[in-house]
């Protein structure tokens, strides 16, 4: 039991986190700018503060007034191709914001700060991905984790401020804002099931993810702070088995009995086109995790998205870049990774 702030905890990882927390009895506050959180995702018991990690006065204040045992930093806008687009804006989110965190949980003597990193970090041609190959991002989003990453080594070193590192992969599962029309593959195919549009894939749709259920990486990620074999150590976190985006698009039209749903394709971008991981280092800290199957979770999933019916998939309204944007996503949603 103690004290926890769980960064984007009205997102999707975040409000499945502050429940794992709360049913272990922590006390949680949530700091979520609600950029791509949903008030109704925070579970009843949890302290909600409506603000941005970037600000870096108002996450003083809240380290110096609840006096946190233990960070966990999950907000970010993790659109990985899109990053390319708006780079001030990945840097400023997810390394500044990252770092203001980071300076007040050395200020304030925080116990543990879990990170949720990413996969992005690893690049192409490396799979399965380990976590002593050496990080070859590929993406400006896959450069921000690292840094972050990197700054919480250089930071227990110079200051001892207890780490643990999660790189979660594809995750998926009720939560999930399906609205988001940049990430997320399998919320988008489900958003446009329920408009009636034609499933789109970049490509030809043979890029591979392993694709993870929500509840079978929480926990790990909860228990971090207690595990002593998980100090200043990096973990992949997720499923073992990489699917297509094709064979994603068949079981979510499986999920939605709808098997001859259209998809439509469009010019492959740039991306990783194969990326899955080995978990044998997460194993033997954790032990083994339950493995969802994929069909039961997508189902899971899919019944959640029908109860909370299709949302509006808006464009980014501040991009940086428009030279090679794809088109795609000047107009509808686009998905495959």
């Amino acid at each position: 039991m103690g004290r926890s702030l769980v960064t984007g905890g009205a997102g999707f990882i975040g409000a499945h986190l502050t429940a794992e927390l709360l049913s272990r009895g922590d006390a949680v506050t949530v700091l979520d700018d609600m950029s791509g959180g949903f008030t109704d995702n925070v579970p009843t018991g949890a302290t909600l503060v409506r603000g941005s990690v970037c600000d870096h006065e108002l996450v003083d204040d809240l380290f110096a007034e609840h006096r946190f045992d233990h960070v966990y930093h999950c907000a970010a806008y993790a659109a990985e191709g899109l990053s390319h687009f708006i780079k001030r804006f990945n840097y400023t989110n997810n390394v500044i914001g990252s770092v203001n965190l980071i300076n007040a949980s050395v200020n304030h003597d925080v116990k543990c700060f879990v990170f949720t990193s990413s996969i992005a970090v690893y690049g192409t041609n490396q799979v399965p991905m380990t976590e002593d190959m050496r990080p070859e991002p590929e993406d400006s989003y896959g450069i921000a984790k690292h840094a972050v990453e990197r700054e919480l080594a250089v930071t227990h070193s110079m200051f001892g401020l207890p780490y643990v590192i999660f790189r979660p992969h594809n995750v998926y599962g009720e939560f999930q804002n399906i609205g988001d029309r940049y990430r997320n593959v399998l919320g988008i195919f489900m958003n446009q099931i329920m408009q009636g549009q034609p499933l789109s894939i970049f490509g030809d749709g043979e890029q591979t993810r392993a694709f993870s259920y929500i509840d079978d990486i929480v926990p790990c990620i909860a228990s971090a702070p207690t595990v002593e074999a998980a100090r200043q150590r990096v973990f992949n976190v997720g499923a073992d088995t990489p699917y297509s985006v094709n064979q994603l698009a068949d079981a979510v039209r499986a999920a939605f009995d709808v098997p001859d749903h259209p998809v439509r394709h469009f010019p492959e971008r740039e991306e990783v086109k194969h990326a899955f991981s080995d978990h044998s280092r997460l194993h033997e800290a954790f032990g083994e995790p339950h493995s969802t199957p994929l069909d039961v979770g997508i189902r899971r999933m899919a019944d959640w998205a029908r109860s909370q019916g299709p949302r509006s998939s808006g464009e980014f309204e501040n991009i940086e870049i428009e030279r090679n944007l794809p088109a795609a996503w000047r107009a509808e949603s686009g998905a495959g990774g």
